[in-house]
């Protein structure tokens, strides 16, 4: 019965490199974590004891390696016993991939995996559970974006610059990416249904919350500031006398704000035990648009019903001191919620500088051209501007997505160039060969009904072992078995706990992993003849191929769903 169940589990590499440590190790596992001293010898971490293989040149020979220095470290002149060897080689266990043999060389010991067995099991029933995340999370998220808050009116495309862009389009990614790891998503805050920032999110595909224009949350905004009036944390009048007493400057500005609402925000995030906010963050005088983004805030947990809730502030690096006064603001007024920080870096246009708008317009401009130059009148009406509209959106979301989310972009917005539709330049070639596997369906779609090809077997009737192409195992071991753990790794880093007010998630990695798959991808279809000549002899390898483009097809909607993109059918 234990042998079906772990047939059953899906395979993965995490679990795999830990039974092989395990096994490399023996009775050194019992130990879990560190490192530790056995003699003058230190044992490295299991992590580290086995790398998987990614380069095209090493999965010639290997999938996973353990290397010399290793195995120098774990036995005298880092020769493996047989017992350890005959571990290694009869590895087994619930998602552990499938061992075809092993040997140690001038590098280390590699190990080779059964490739049509891991084929079968990753293909047959459809590849669903390698689609996504691990496991399935509880709590609320909410996503505030303070780039999209009203500061004297609500803003507009023509004011949003390339840097509060890149905070909205991020906000937009984490919330399909925590969504599908089954967090409860809002977003903060609710705009006017009828705004001309409303109709440029929708263009590029994003779904913000709306209200109708004539909407208030006025009630709201009162509850917070009596909160804060009332707060331990407000400065009285006597202390901030006593405060002022000490220099001409502060009496001044004492003298101009007299009345006004104090919060002593050092205080709160030293009293409540709150790592990694700035030291110099002081006093702060509560004004209108802070209360307002308060009130906000407050709308948009108000309907969570998880015990867990983090309010995820996505922020640009010039508004990230703002932010943290809000975000101590908030905890003043009596919010217990976790609140993290994610921070972006610039966006810089060298030579010249554009709106938000103005840059979807030089972008979708450059999309239409690009698009009328290929296909001229063969694609007209709805559906060409479809294409364009995901064309543009692919294009934008691709150049500032792609970046560590702490670092600097750079863009190239010349009038002439700067996007191409050829080569892997990022979210066109990415669009390109996804629809290229939906044209290859297609084209086998009008083949059956030619009656040249059969309908295609069940997985039983298959033999994997006819895929022996190494862009094969390439496209099989580097994206569709990863997957899932890179859909996981952004809810991990949010429960993490400690580290401070920021929050750093490898939030580039979809964007990445979709260009790399798109880069293997490619390579593969132009060397192999998927829908060969209609021959019965010829037709396993063929259905075999196509279960595999039919997982990867499906695997690009995944990746593609998290940045909240449309798959395109043509192009």
């Amino acid at each position: 019965m234990m042998e079906n169940i772990e047939e059953l589990s899906p395979l993965r590499i995490t679990p795999t490199v830990r039974a092989l440590s395990s096994a490399l190790r023996g009775k050194r596992e019992d130990v879990h974590g560190s490192s530790r001293v056995n003699g003058d010898r230190v044992f490295p971490e299991p992590e580290k004891l086995w790398f998987k293989e990614s380069s095209a040149k090493n999965l010639r020979n290997r999938d996973f390696l353990s290397p010399t220095t290793m195995l120098n470290t774990l036995y005298a002149d880092g020769q493996v016993p047989p017992a350890v060897m005959s571990r290694v080689l009869s590895l087994r266990g619930s998602g552990v991939l499938p061992v075809a043999g092993g040997e140690v060389m001038g590098e280390g010991l590699r190990v080779r995996v059964d490739r049509a067995a891991t084929f079968r099991a990753v293909l047959a029933g459809g590849a669903a559970e390698y689609l996504k995340p691990l496991s399935q999370r509880q709590g609320c998220v909410v996503l505030n974006c303070p780039a999209l808050h009203p500061k004297s009116n609500t803003p507009s495309p023509d004011t949003m610059s390339l840097g509060q862009l890149r905070t909205v389009l991020l906000a937009d990614h984490m919330g399909a990416l925590l969504r599908r790891q089954g967090y409860a998503v809002s977003f903060c805050p609710t705009l006017p249904e009828d705004s001309d920032i409303i109709s440029f999110l929708r263009a590029l595909g994003i779904d913000w919350p709306t209200a109708p224009g004539n909407w208030t949350n006025e009630e709201r905004e009162e509850k917070i500031q009596d909160s804060l009036e009332k707060s331990q944390y407000r400065e009285r009048e006597m202390e901030r006398g006593r405060r002022a007493s000490g220099g001409g400057g502060r009496k001044a500005e004492e003298g101009e704000n007299e009345g006004a609402l104090r919060i002593n925000l050092k205080q709160v995030f030293q009293e409540e035990g709150l790592p990694g906010y700035d030291p110099s963050l002081g006093t702060c005088t509560v004004n209108r648009d802070g209360v307002s983004q308060l009130a906000q805030l407050d709308l948009s947990t108000a309907d969570c019903t998880a015990a867990m809730v983090t309010a995820l502030h996505v922020t640009s690096c010039q508004d990230e001191f703002r932010q943290q006064q809000i975000a101590m603001l908030w905890r003043a007024s009596g919010a217990k919620h976790t609140q993290r920080h994610l921070v972006c870096g610039p966006v810089k246009t060298p030579g010249s500088h554009l709106t938000a708008a103005q840059y979807l317009q030089l972008r979708r401009g450059q999309m239409k051209e690009a698009s009328e130059m290929k296909y001229g009148d063969q694609v007209e009406g709805q559906t060409r501007e479809d294409i364009i509209k995901v064309m543009t959106s692919a294009t934008v979301r691709f150049e500032l997505l792609s970046t560590v989310h702490t670092s600097p972009v750079t863009l190239d917005v010349k009038r002439e160039g700067g996007v191409s539709t050829k080569g892997p330049r990022g979210g066109v070639f990415v669009m390109y060969n996804c629809a290229r596997l939906h044209t290859l369906f297609d084209s086998y779609e009008r083949g059956v009904e030619k009656g040249l090809y059969p309908e295609i077997p069940e997985d039983s009737q298959l033999d994997f072992s006819a895929l022996k192409e190494e862009g094969e195992w390439l496209l099989l071991f580097n994206y569709l078995i990863p997957f899932s753990e890179l859909l996981e790794q952004s809810g991990q880093a949010l429960d993490s706990e400690g580290g401070g007010a920021r929050v750093n998630i490898k939030t580039e990695q979809i964007c990445k992993f979709l260009v790399s798959l798109s880069k293997d991808f490619s390579s593969y279809y132009n060397r192999v003849h998927v829908l060969g000549e209609p021959l019965p002899h010829l037709f396993n390898q063929m259905f075999c191929r196509l279960y595999l483009l039919r997982a990867l097809r499906e695997l690009y909607h995944s990746a593609l769903d998290t940045l909240n993109l449309p798959p395109i059918r043509q192009l």
